[in-house]
């Protein structure tokens, strides 16, 4: 008895070697055949990080760009580290400074600012005169683009000197609001009218507009055009004697067709490019819009809605109160006649220059919608906001965006 207790506790220890070892190698094939599993969990939870930094990263230069005042902070470190913070301005303006004395009283914040903005010729001077007369009747800010290299002939006009000039060749309203009218530049100006050079101001009060313009929350806006007009290419601009302001049209002929059921341009939510007024914010998303290289700006105004900060159907609207007459003339690319050649010139053939100014323009509406779907069909995070909010078209929502990533997918 004592011999079988001796022998069994002699091989006890064996018995929990082997068992331990067991155990360890257990262990071991258990922690072997964890770590594909967690691989697996690291590389997703790695590939959520990457997009999550990187989705911030993008929202970060877009507001950067959008509100370019707000990001000094991050520029001052960033980018301007050799500066000190203090000293740091990101924004200027269209305000004329004097040499000798401190009139400005920029830091005013009770003095409102507002914009006028317009590409002239020579040939509209008198025309002209009359417009910057009334806006800086109520202390506007006046720009003039020329674009046909005559800037001394305005010299002789009394309010030259209070304006600001530039001058390129043969160039448009839109190729120079893209360059000179950033938003960190009109950053202090309330409203921005951009408006053509061939308006009649006899019925129109820039004082009263903005009244209206603020009271009615009119992010977007333009004047309504007298029915005597020259040019009017869409009837939502024609005034309505009976309103004060209108924000749709109702159309039933032809292939227009707008009721109180219509959702987007140009039946409401849409204003023309010949005058459009712009709200500081509202100005910062627009100038985006505008692209570098196509000068003519043929497209814009049927987009201009997805900047007016909230539903363009109530933000955008024609001002009929405040009405101007558009009196159509055809300044830059000159007129479009045609001359009869004599009998010595006929084989010789004639150049239409304004006929050349209508192609190009077609030509970059074209390249402009088709810029403007590929942007839609390749930012997967962006949802159109005028989309009708019912089952079937958040289902049609969804297939097409499950096309667009289909389609990515075969790219890659």
């Amino acid at each position: 008895m004592f011999m079988e207790t001796s022998k069994s506790k002699k091989w006890l220890p064996k018995k929990r070697n082997a068992l331990s070892d067991l155990g360890f190698q257990g262990m071991h094939a258990y922690r072997l055949k964890q770590l594909p599993f967690m691989a697996i969990v690291c590389i997703v939870m790695l590939f959520v990080v990457y997009r999550t930094t990187n989705y911030q990263y993008l929202q970060t230069e877009i507001e950067a760009d959008l509100h370019p005042s707000n990001s000094v902070k991050e520029m001052s470190v960033e980018r301007l580290y050799s500066l000190p913070r203090g000293i740091i301005q990101s924004r200027t303006d269209l305000e004329l400074s004097s040499l000798w004395s401190n009139s400005r009283t920029e830091d005013d914040s009770s003095i409102n600012h507002n914009l006028l903005a317009m590409a002239v010729g020579i040939k509209q001077k008198h025309n002209v005169d009359t417009i910057v007369n009334k806006f800086l009747s109520e202390d506007f800010t006046v720009i003039l683009f020329h674009y046909d290299g005559n800037m001394d002939g305005w010299s002789d006009l009394e309010w030259s000197n209070r304006a600001m000039h530039v001058m390129a060749q043969n160039q448009t309203k839109w190729w120079f609001a893209k360059r000179f009218l950033h938003p960190s530049m009109v950053s202090i100006y309330d409203y921005i009218f951009l408006w053509d050079e061939d308006l009649g101001v006899e019925n129109f009060n820039p004082g009263r507009y903005l009244d209206i313009v603020k009271s009615e929350g009119l992010e977007i806006s333009q004047p309504a055009l007298d029915p005597n007009s020259t040019d009017i290419h869409h009837r939502i601009t024609v005034r309505n004697s009976k309103k004060k302001v209108h924000r749709r049209m109702f159309e039933d002929r032809g292939s227009m067709k707008c009721s109180s059921e219509s959702h987007a341009p140009p039946c409401t939510g849409w204003v023309e490019g010949m005058a459009p007024v712009f709200s500081r914010a509202a100005w910062s998303c627009a100038w985006h819009l505008i692209q570098n290289d196509l000068v003519h700006g043929w497209g814009l105004d049927f987009k201009f809605g997805y900047c007016a900060l909230g539903d363009r159907t109530r933000k955008v609207g024609v001002v009929d109160s405040e009405y101007v007459l558009h009196q159509g003339i055809q300044t830059l690319g000159g007129a479009s006649e045609k001359k009869i050649p004599s009998s010595q010139e006929s084989t010789k053939p004639t150049f239409d220059m304004r006929s050349w100014v209508r192609r190009k323009s077609t030509l970059e509406l074209q390249i402009f919608k088709d810029r403007w779907e590929k942007a839609v069909e390749e930012d997967r995070s962006w949802v159109d906001p005028y989309e009708k909010k019912n089952t079937w078209s958040l289902f049609e929502q969804y297939t097409r965006r499950r096309r667009r990533r289909m389609k990515l997918s075969k790219r890659l």
